[in-house]
This record gives structure tokens, C-alpha cells and sequence, in this order.
């Protein structure tokens, strides 16, 4: 392989400049990589992409801070504008493809994905409208009718977003717009993506763009509250959870002060920190009734476990919560099953330390 299309080595020089926070060096890496011959979507995807792909794998090991991780990812995104502006950022040959859309979920602030998809897609010929981060369903559905683009792609990474997700797909459906989505929140192979209601899903932008160049099929308009109906919420348990999180958090923080003296010792920011990984659970919970899929929280459970066993934080709190949600929800059977099949999962993963400790500030 030629040095320029040595896409590691020009990922790990990118990564450098962009750990030191110097963006011009970033930005100098970039148009070398491209006086090397490497090619404008290459540069994207698998440099910048690339780099903006490590910095989270690395954040989860505890080998960097969350302030690092913005201070990359404001580099990476100087980066991409910077190569906007270069003239090699042209659109290949040929006629233009017509227009698109590029969005992420109401909710959803992690935009650079879909920024990358939008460079990428402008490159292979398209009119794009990039329309950055959590772009609120009704301000979606206003530009839809008054642009009438040719497809639109929303982004989502969180999959506590997904019951946005549903209502944007829905309401871009009922425009008459085609539909495709991206990212980790859609789950393992876009599991998700279909029964929301999306036309198409694409595991990367590369696919996402080889999909659109084929043509997303058109549907006649559906009204939203047809679109991607899922039955199993008429049960309400979701509503329900969703409605009583913010006391579900308090009275299992409580329980565990009661339960663990050591808990009720921790500093305030300890405090904070571990009422906010509650509030996750209960929020991964809802999501896991929403779409009907236990493996959605109990893989977000063990994500968490190897979260917190990095800063050496015990994991038996986990456990703990469940068995306090399990007694407090008795009235949800699809919520009781699913912390039952979290618990299993988690006690073939775990040992559980008998007393949640404090662990190491980051």
C-alpha cells in the first residue's frame, strides 16, 4: 500500500494533533493526506471517522477524559469544515443527483456522523441540507413540504432516542418523504429501523450512500399514527415507566443509601454521578419496552459494567437496582421480564461487590 493511502498512519497523525487540541495541525494532516493521493470520502471515513471512532472506544477505557473527548471531536469538526472549504471538495463529474436531507433525531446532539454523511454525499453529487442536531420533528416536517427533498436521512446514536426517532419517521412517512436511517441507536444489523416505520437502513455512511444512489422506494403518504404502529405499547407499561422515572430515580437512590452506608457517604459528585447512571437505567429500561427487545437493556447494562470496572467503580450496584426496580414495577410484567433477563445476563458477567464503593473520581 503507498504512503498515501496508508490510512492508519494518517489516522494516527490526525489523532495526535487532535489529542493536543491543536487544530491546525489537525487541519495540516488533512491536506496532506490529501497532496498524498489519498481521496476526499477516504479522508472522511476513514480518517476523520476513524479518529472520531477511537476517541469514544478510548473515553469508555478510561484512557481519556470526557473533556478530551470534546476537545477531539471540536478538532475533528474544524477539520471537516476546513476540508469543505478546499477545492478538492468538489463534486465528482457528472449530473447532479438531485436533493437530499441529512438530520439527527430530536434529542440527539451527537451530530457528526451525519455530517460526515452529508460531506460524503455532496462528493458523490448530491444537493445536500444539512440540518445539524436535534432538529425538532415539527421544524423536520415544515422543511419537508417546503422543499421537498428527494429522500431524507436521520441520524441517531442513543437509543434512548428511538421513541423521537419513531415519531420523526412517522411524520417525515406522512410527507411522503423516504426514509433512512443510520447509527448505533437503530441496534445491532438496524433491528430497529424497520419497525419504526424507516424505508431503509445503512450500517455506515458509505452504504448509506450506495443505498440513496440506487433510490429509496417512494410509499404513498401514511398518516403517523399508522406509520410503524407497534402494538405491544398498548399495554402502557411504557407510559407508565416513562412517567414515574424521575421518582423511580430518587426512591432507588434512597434505598441504596438505606441499604449501604457507604453510599450515603459519598461527596456530592458522587451522589450526582451515581443518580445519573440510575437515571440511565431507568431510560434504557423505557427504550427496551418500547421497541419489545430485552437485548437492547441488557446490553446497555453491560456496556455500563465495563464502564464503570475501567474506573474502578464496583458493578454490584447494578444488580442491586434491578432487584429495586423489579420489586417497584411488579404491576409491568414486560418490565419485570426484562430486568429478569438483564439480571441473568449480568450475573454470568459479574461478581457484585456486597457494597457499592466510590471509586476513582475522573
Amino acid at each position: 500500500m503507498s504512503g498515501g493511502r496508508d490510512l492508519g498512519r494518517w489516522a494516527d497523525r490526525l489523532w495526535a494533533a487532535a489529542t493536543a487540541g491543536d487544530e491546525q495541525a489537525a487541519a495540516g494532516v488533512a491536506r496532506d493526506a490529501l497532496d498524498a493521493g489519498v481521496d476526499m470520502e477516504s479522508l472522511l471515513l476513514d480518517v476523520v471517522g476513524a479518529v472520531q471512532a477511537r476517541v469514544g472506544a478510548e473515553w469508555a477505557a478510561n484512557r481519556i477524559s470526557v473533556t478530551q473527548e470534546h476537545v477531539v471531536t471540536a478538532v475533528n469538526e474544524r477539520v471537516i469544515a476546513a476540508l469543505a472549504d478546499d477545492p478538492r471538495a468538489r463534486r465528482r463529474e457528472g449530473p447532479a443527483r438531485g436533493r437530499l436531507a441529512v438530520a439527527c433525531v430530536d434529542g440527539e446532539w451527537h451530530a457528526l456522523p451525519a455530517r460526515l454523511l452529508a460531506d460524503v454525499l455532496r462528493l458523490r453529487g448530491w444537493t445536500v441540507d444539512y440540518l445539524g442536531a436535534q432538529v425538532p420533528t415539527p421544524h423536520l416536517v415544515s422543511y419537508l413540504h417546503r422543499t421537498g427533498p428527494d429522500a431524507i436521512a436521520l441520524s441517531s446514536s442513543i437509543a434512548t432516542r428511538l421513541p423521537a426517532a419513531h415519531a420523526a419517521i412517522a411524520a417525515c412517512r406522512a410527507t411522503g418523504t423516504p426514509v433512512l436511517v443510520g447509527g448505533a441507536a437503530y441496534g445491532p444489523g438496524g433491528r430497529y429501523a424497520r419497525l419504526l416505520g424507516a424505508d431503509a437502513w445503512a450500517p455506515d455512511a458509505r452504504a448509506a450512500a450506495d443505498l440513496l444512489a440506487r433510490g429509496l422506494p417512494r410509499r404513498p403518504p401514511a398518516p403517523p399514527q399508522a406509520s410503524g404502529h407497534l402494538p405491544h405499547l398498548d399495554d402502557q407499561e411504557y407510559t407508565l415507566l416513562t412517567r414515574s422515572a424521575a421518582d423511580l430515580v430518587r426512591e432507588l437512590m434512597d434505598e441504596l443509601e438505606r441499604r449501604h452506608p457507604e453510599v450515603a457517604r459519598y461527596t456530592p459528585r458522587q451522589r450526582q454521578a451515581t443518580a445519573e447512571d440510575l437515571a440511565h437505567v431507568v431510560e434504557f429500561l423505557a427504550a427496551s419496552l418500547y421497541v419489545d427487545d430485552p437485548e437492547l437493556f441488557s446490553g446497555f447494562l453491560t456496556w455500563t459494567a465495563g464502564i464503570l470496572t475501567a474506573r474502578d467503580v464496583p458493578t454490584g450496584f447494578l444488580l442491586s437496582a434491578l432487584d429495586l426496580l423489579a420489586r417497584r414495577l411488579t404491576g409491568l410484567p414486560r418490565a419485570t421480564g426484562v430486568l429478569a433477563h438483564a439480571r441473568e445476563v449480568l450475573c454470568g458477567a459479574l461478581v457484585p461487590a456486597p457494597v457499592p464503593g466510590r471509586g476513582k473520581p475522573e
